[in-house]
């Protein structure tokens, strides 16, 4: 699938990758050179008018890294409206607050490592057997 975005956005992406969180820092050691089960994730990838914190095209999956300012209400009503505008676009995102990354990474680890093993199992195409 192709993925759109604004162009503006690709300079704010690049000085996000460079200002990244400690939450950022440490998830990006579990996705980064394909480790999480071969998928190639990216970082700060600007989608549609978005830019996610993760995101990998084959499995269209974003991943959000949400510390503290989330729970301000304005910022928790555009995470809501950056989820919707994902979805409709046929992505899906899980989001992991920095406490949850810093101080329990495994269970971050397998809820994402659930979300592969259902995709791979719902997109599985057996292969065709040839005729005799």
């Amino acid at each position: 699938m192709k993925v759109y975005y604004n162009p503006k956005l690709k300079e704010l992406a690049r000085q996000l990758r460079n200002n990244s969180t400690k939450a950022e820092i440490k998830l990006w050691t579990y996705l980064r050179r394909n480790q999480m089960h071969n998928y190639d994730f990216h970082r700060q990838k600007p989608i549609d008018e978005f830019i996610v914190d993760f995101f990998c095209n084959k499995l269209q999956l974003a991943i959000e890294c949400d510390g503290c300012s989330h729970e301000i209400l304005e910022v928790y009503n555009k995470d809501i409206k950056k989820t919707k505008q994902l979805n409709e676009l046929g992505i899906h995102v899980l989001r992991f607050s920095d406490y949850q990354i810093l101080k329990d990474i495994d269970n971050v680890f397998r809820a994402i490592e659930d979300y592969i093993f259902k995709f791979e199992e719902n997109n599985f195409t057996p292969p065709s057997i040839p005729p005799c």
